[in-house]
């Protein structure tokens, strides 16, 4: 069978098994679960892809509410897409309820759609599919914490397509740091005995103020954004206690890990001038920028056009993006990121309560069927030797 023939056949499957991702993503949709809680969703994920005789292992790489499925036929390359199923708080007409407005659901069920019809073409290929599914994208960054358990070793390759408000395929991701800083100062009563006290607060404050002073000699990328999350008790009482949290983000690692020593030394400054103690650690995984694999990429970009997607946007040098863990993989293997146009416009993004039109119903039905053949057939150009995923940097 050539290559052609293998990726007409895989289009012919993914229409077959159209009905079961379509159920997938509705599922999903319907029974939102929020970061670090997706127990029932990825117990639904594995029973479904142990249906198709998929190898599950699920907890993964000790990761509670990750999973890993793989399909084996025969000797060849391991590809994997990257599932994930964690969904947002703040919707519904009390804004108290979850859902899945960065399309999640969508995700898992395009990465399941994918694994599903290259299992039914085994006969155009050699190699493992896998269904890597990890919790908590949207907080903590879950495929960190498969990556600390190894759970991407031996992964030659790794596929993920995110809906979005245009379709990109050169993409950027932040790298990001996230740094609490824990400031103990002493009350004391604010009017009768204020010399007697040592401001919390203040060093807060003041750690505000130098990384504001610090924004002027930055690059361009760079994004820093706190909140204060405590700040005393009461107007009487000179607090003892200050803490804020702070994001420092930067197009590149190597930069950013310098720039957080500088924002840390500035909380230590703090200190030092108000008398208070220092306490900090990182409160989240770090991130890491996206690798870029042209080769890769374009492959993946052949593919969606061979499935009808001919509009793509370019992103610019002023455009400012937010973090993903998908960086983190990209780290340690090749990997292609894509983002797919709902089909709703330019104006709706993700997060946005209108981006829930885009994750499921005859929107989503039409981009999940082209990212699941275009994520199948570029895993059919790897298994063919087409395509060498760590060619090009």
């Amino acid at each position: 069978m050539t290559v052609d023939e293998s990726k007409a056949a895989l289009r012919r499957a993914v229409e077959e098994i159209f009905p079961d991702m379509q159920r997938v993503g509705r599922q999903l949709f319907d029974h939102p679960e929020l970061s670090g809680e997706e127990r029932e969703s990825v117990r639904f994920l594995a029973e479904e892809l142990s249906r198709l005789g998929f190898a599950v292992r699920q907890p993964y790489a000790g990761v509670e509410t990750a999973l890993r499925a793989d399909f084996k036929n025969g000797e060849g390359p391991t590809v994997a897409f990257l599932a994930e199923y964690d969904a947002l708080p703040g919707y519904g007409p009390n804004g108290d309820q979850p859902a899945h407005a960065c399309g999640h659901n969508w995700i898992a069920a395009t990465c399941y759609g994918a694994c599903a019809a290259l299992a039914r073409c085994r006969d155009a290929f050699h190699g493992t599919v896998s269904l890597i599914g990890a919790p908590a994208e949207e907080t903590v960054g879950g495929k960190i914490d498969v990556l600390r358990g190894h759970g991407y070793d031996g992964v030659d390759a790794a596929l993920q397509i995110h809906l979005g408000s245009r379709t990109t395929l050169d993409g950027a991701f932040l790298a990001l740091d996230s740094l609490e800083f824990t400031f103990h100062g002493k009350a004391a009563h604010a009017a009768g005995q204020p010399h007697l006290g040592i401001n919390a607060l203040d060093a807060v404050m003041l750690t505000f103020a130098g990384i504001n002073a610090l924004r002027q000699h930055v690059t361009p990328d760079v994004r820093m954004h706190g909140i204060v999350t405590q700040g005393g008790k009461a107007c009487n009482i000179v607090p003892d206690l200050g803490q804020c949290r702070f994001y420092v983000r930067a197009a590149k690692r190597a930069y950013l890990n310098d720039l957080t020593e500088r924002v840390v030394n500035i909380a230590r400054g703090a200190a030092l001038m108000t008398g208070a103690e220092l306490e900090w650690r990182r409160f989240e995984n770090a991130f890491d920028d996206l690798v870029l694999r042209p080769r890769l990429l374009n492959a993946l970009r052949a593919n969606l056009e061979a499935v009808g997607v001919t509009e793509f946007s370019t992103r610019t040098g002023g455009e400012a993006f937010g973090s993903s863990d998908v960086g983190n993989v990209s780290q340690v293997c090749p990997t292609a990121y894509a983002e797919l146009a709902t089909g709703l416009g330019p104006e709706v993004a993700p997060h946005m309560e209108s981006f829930l039109d885009g994750v499921v119903g005859p929107c989503a039905d039409k981009t999940m069927r082209i990212a699941a053949a275009a994520m199948g057939m570029t895993a059919l150009d790897i298994f063919s030797g087409g395509v060498r995923p760590d060619d090009g940097e």
